[in-house]
């Protein structure tokens, strides 16, 4: 890691107010706790998600506690193409004419199994979801994101992105490709002063993703993606000093 951000971290009141922020895996785990956390400090949320009922409910979550309503963006990034990713860049544009964040929080994992005996379909759709989608979601945003001075995008590391492990295939391997992506991104546009580029390692969380991996650890093992979901406002933060380029890890006090 080349720094170390504050998962507790919380921002002004209105640290993002008039901003436009994106957020993929919207629904529920990291994703849902990033989209509520940016909603607090006045962010305009941009939920992409999977599963319609989920994303509502976030959307009613930021709506009760009186942040902007949010956009709702149902996508399956595991069947989604270029030109979804266009029309959905076309959609932001005209509802919002830019966008200063995006925050690649979804995520696929098949379970753990040998290379030699993972189904094809599972790797096709881990490297997907995990790789492919945030190369292209990233690439039809990025005109959106150049037109303001000071936006932000985030990706969401792992270890296993840095020291592979055994079993764990085409997700190790996805996040591998996820550091490749987020370092290739921050040199080429470093020139152009915008985005920022961080690469954000949230640490163990208490997730859908984990249980698959981890099925016997106790429920109180590791913490909640609310605990961790601090470190990615501050990555968002346009006043937070995270370095463009960072790999960060964020730490709980």
């Amino acid at each position: 890691m080349t720094t170390s951000i504050p998962g507790d971290y919380s921002p002004a009141p209105d640290a993002f107010a008039g901003r436009a922020v994106l957020v993929t895996g919207a629904g529920d785990g990291l994703g849902r706790e990033i989209a509520l956390g940016a909603a607090r400090c006045g962010a305009e949320v941009i939920l992409l998600g999977r599963t319609v009922r989920k994303l509502e409910a976030v959307h009613d979550r930021i709506v009760e506690a009186g942040g902007p309503p949010p956009a709702i963006c149902p996508m399956d990034l595991s069947g989604a193409g270029p030109e979804d990713y266009t029309e959905l860049a076309g959609r932001i544009a005209q509802a919002y004419g830019r966008l200063h964040g995006l925050v690649h929080a979804a995520a696929a994992f098949s379970g753990l199994a040998p290379l030699a005996h993972l189904e094809p379909a599972d790797w096709l759709r881990t490297v997907h979801v995990n790789l492919t989608a945030p190369f292209l979601v990233t690439t039809a945003c990025l005109p959106l994101l150049q037109s303001v001075p000071d936006a932000t995008v985030v990706f969401v590391g792992d270890a296993l992105g840095r020291r592979a492990r055994a079993y764990w295939g085409a997700y190790a391997a996805s996040k591998f490709g996820v550091e490749g992506l987020a370092r290739t991104l921050a040199e080429e546009v470093e020139a152009a002063g915008t985005p920022r580029v961080a690469c954000v390692h949230p640490g163990p969380m208490r997730t859908a993703l984990r249980r698959r991996a981890f099925p016997a650890e106790p429920p109180d093992g590791v913490p909640e993606p609310a605990a961790v979901a601090g470190g990615f406002l501050y990555a968002l933060d346009p006043v937070a000093p995270i370095p463009h380029g960072a790999s960060a890890g964020v730490s709980i006090s």
